[in-house]
Order: C-alpha cells, then sequence, then structure tokens
C-alpha cells in the first residue's frame, strides 16, 4: 500500500471519529428533561396564617389576699362553679381584730381628751369676759396686762381643742384602717365563674403579692362562656391579619374538631422573651375568640389557629412550586452611552431578581416568562398577570424547574397512578 493510500485511510477514519463524536454531543444536547406539566387554571384560592398558642378564658380573676396569716378555711375546691360574692377563704382574724380594739380604745382616749380640751377653753372665756366686763366699768379695778393673759389663755385652749379633734380624726382614720384589714381576711368571689385553679391549702399561710402576684395567689376564677386562644404570630405574617378576620381553631383534646373563631386583638408590641436574642424571630400575639368551644374545655388546652386572611373566587393560579426567580440579565446590561456624559445607572450596581414560570410551547421548548403574583393559597399562587388560562407550563420537580433553562428541551413525566390528582380548590 502506498503513502497516498495510507494517508486517505487516516483522515477518512478521523473525521469518522469526527462525525459520531459530533453526532453523540449532538444527541446528548437535545435530550429531553423530565417535567411535571400543567395547565394553567382557575382555583378557588384561600390564604391563611397558622399559629399555635393556648386556650385561655376572656375574663379571669386571681384571688390573692393583701394580709397576711394563716388560712383557717378554705371554702371551694378546684373546677366548683361559684356565684358573685360566695365566701371562699378565710384568714386567721385574731391580731386584725385586737388592732380593731386598739384602735377603738385609741379613739375613745382621742375624744375624751377632746372634752377636756373644750372644758378649758369654756373656762377661759367665762374669765376672760368677766374680766373684760369688770374693766369696763372700773378700769382701775384690772390692769390690761392681766386682761391680755386671760385673751390668751383663751387662744392657746382653742388651739388644743383644734388639736384634740384632729388627734379625733386620726383615731378615726386608725379605726378604719384596722375594720379594712379585718374584713380583708375574708375573701369572696367578685364575679361568677369556675374555679379553675386552687394553688393553696387548709392551714397554709397566705402573704401579700406587693412584689410577687404568682406567690401571692390563692386561686382563680375564670368565666368559661367566653374562651379565646392567643396564638404567637411571625413579624412576616401578622401585618395579612385584620381584626374580625374568621379563624379555623383545632384543639389538641379534640383532634377530630374544627371550632370556629375571630379574631378580636392583635397586639402592638412585640411578644418579648427573657431569652431572647439579635437574631431570634420575632413574634406578635393575636388574640382569637373561639365561637362554639365544647363545654369540656379547659384553659391551657393547646390549640392551632388558622387564620383566614383573604380569598379568591375562581382566580387564575399555578402551583407554588412552579414560581421560580432568575435574574433580569437586561437590567444588568447597563447603558452603552455612559461616555456621552450620562451618569452610570443605578441599577449596573446589581440585578433584579424576576419571579416567573417556564412556559413550555408547541415545540415542547420551555421560555421563561415574568409574572406578577397576588395571595398565596396553600398549594397554588394567584396569577395577575404574565398568564392565560390554558398556557402550559412547568410545574415540577423542584429540581428540574432550578436548572431550566430558556430553550430547554422538555418532555411530561408519567403520572403516577398511585398518586390523587389535585383538588380545585387550593
Amino acid at each position: 500500500m502506498g503513502k497516498k493510500a495510507k494517508w486517505a485511510i487516516a483522515i477518512v477514519a478521523v473525521a469518522g471519529v469526527a462525525s459520531l463524536i459530533a453526532a453523540s454531543s449532538a444527541k446528548r444536547g437535545n435530550k429531553a428533561v423530565e417535567v411535571r406539566m400543567e395547565a394553567v387554571q382557575k382555583r378557588d384560592l384561600v390564604a391563611s396564617v397558622t399559629a399555635s398558642g393556648q386556650v385561655r378564658p376572656q375574663t379571669k380573676v386571681d384571688i390573692a389576699s393583701d394580709v397576711s396569716g394563716k388560712i383557717t378555711r378554705l371554702a371551694v375546691k378546684e373546677g366548683q362553679m361559684v356565684r358573685e360574692g360566695d365566701f371562699l377563704v378565710q384568714i386567721d382574724p385574731t391580731n386584725y381584730q385586737a388592732a380593731v380594739e386598739r384602735s377603738e380604745a385609741a379613739i375613745a382616749s382621742a375624744r375624751a381628751q377632746l372634752a377636756q380640751s373644750q372644758a378649758n377653753l369654756d373656762q377661759a372665756k367665762k374669765s376672760y369676759d368677766r374680766s373684760a366686763a369688770i374693766k369696763k366699768q372700773n378700769p382701775a379695778l384690772l390692769s390690761d396686762e392681766q386682761l391680755e393673759q386671760l385673751h390668751t389663755q383663751v387662744e392657746v385652749n382653742t388651739a388644743l381643742v383644734e388639736a384634740a379633734r384632729h388627734a379625733v380624726d386620726q383615731a378615726q382614720a386608725g379605726l378604719n384602717d384596722a375594720k379594712s384589714s379585718l374584713d380583708k381576711t375574708r375573701l369572696f368571689a367578685p364575679m361568677s365563674g369556675r374555679v379553675t385553679r386552687v394553688v393553696v391549702e387548709q392551714g397554709e399561710t397566705a402573704v401579700p403579692g406587693t412584689f410577687n402576684k404568682d406567690a401571692a395567689t390563692l386561686l382563680t376564677i375564670s368565666d368559661m362562656s367566653v374562651l379565646e386562644t392567643r396564638v404567637k404570630v411571625d413579624e412576616t405574617d401578622v401585618a395579612r391579619i385584620k381584626i374580625g378576620d374568621s379563624s379555623e381553631v383545632q384543639i389538641d383534646a379534640f383532634p377530630d374538631t374544627t371550632f370556629v373563631g375571630r379574631v378580636t386583638k392583635i397586639s402592638n408590641s412585640s411578644v418579648k422573651s427573657a431569652t431572647a436574642t439579635a437574631d431570634q424571630a420575632v413574634d406578635y400575639e393575636v388574640t382569637i375568640q373561639l365561637l362554639n368551644p365544647p363545654a369540656e374545655t379547659r384553659p391551657d388546652f393547646s390549640a392551632t389557629a388558622k387564620v383566614i386572611t383573604d380569598k379568591r373566587k375562581d382566580a387564575l393560579s399555578v402551583p407554588i412550586i412552579a414560581l421560580t426567580v432568575r435574574e433580569d440579565e437586561a437590567l444588568s446590561k447597563g447603558d452603552t452611552a455612559v461616555g456621552l456624559g450620562k451618569a452610570k445607572p443605578a441599577k449596573e450596581i446589581g440585578k433584579k431578581d424576576v419571579e416567573g414560570v417556564f412556559v413550555v410551547g408547541s415545540d415542547n421548548k420551555v421560555s421563561f416568562r415574568p409574572v406578577k403574583v397576588g395571595i398565596a393559597g396553600e398549594k397554588h399562587f394567584e396569577i395577575l398577570s404574565g398568564l392565560n388560562e390554558g398556557d402550559k407550563i412547568v410545574a415540577g420537580t423542584y429540581q428540574a424547574i432550578r436548572e431550566l433553562k430558556d430553550g430547554a428541551l422538555v418532555r411530561e413525566t408519567k403520572p403516577d397512578a398511585k398518586k390523587p390528582t389535585s383538588g380545585t380548590k387550593s
């Protein structure tokens, strides 16, 4: 075989290998990505915020003592119903009864002192009046100095009478205070309700709660006719909640029943934690009144509330997983006319993220289309603009959507017969 023939065979072989490589590369480049496809359609959307908390009575009173002493009688038990004015607790009144008796004796002494001062004043006035009459009839019998001394005695005794009157008032105030303390040894129900907590036993010592309310609490009475649950809502969600929003509440003690509630209060300040850190999420307390609680409900039951913040009827929507974010390349190119005296636009500082979906064309190639979204349901986003009903979009998987690019070839994944099809509500 000649040298030219060998070169010709080598060239043909190289060309063949190159053609195979090119064909293989083209085949790999045109390989379709498996995705889930779905037509854009209208659905009923419900936007909600879910949070957990505990059931509490709207009105409750912690009964505490204003005086200290041993509890000699405890007239109620936990769970008992009471009416306003019912007797609850008796604290040993011995010391307070003695204080009343001392105050009564003190006021009697003050009144006697007042009577004595008044008698001295009357005597001083009579002496002055007689001397003044004698001085008027015969000035030589009584000097001016003697008459002035008698007048001074009247003024002094007048002041003593006034002081005695104030002493009587002071003793009366002491008696009133002693009687008030004695009355506080008997505690009565300030309202009707159920005794939901009793933290003391007969024979224990009650202490005033000036500095520690929890330590002073003897029992709690709750009005169980109006119940509410207080939930902690994250700062990113609380702005969506309004007074009067309806809510679905599930109480852990009744797992098969959903109760209806309504938002009655939204706190203006965040819930502070003793161990809060700088990067900890900020929560706000939202109060939801239960409209149909069962009679068996007790305070501190755990509950989960789903607050309905918005609703849409027949809203154009796409699955939440279908919405993705891409960089707006048009904004990243900048303005080529900077050299003509124009300031460099701020948009060149960074690229802007754009929300959108991948629309599947008739040739099974996808294109990224920006959209404007509205409310978010449990599984779908409301589409305000950018899509039309019936448009075919890529609805999954998350991994596939994240890696898709404009012009990519896709093919639909075969549906799993075991998985149920999605409904029309979200």
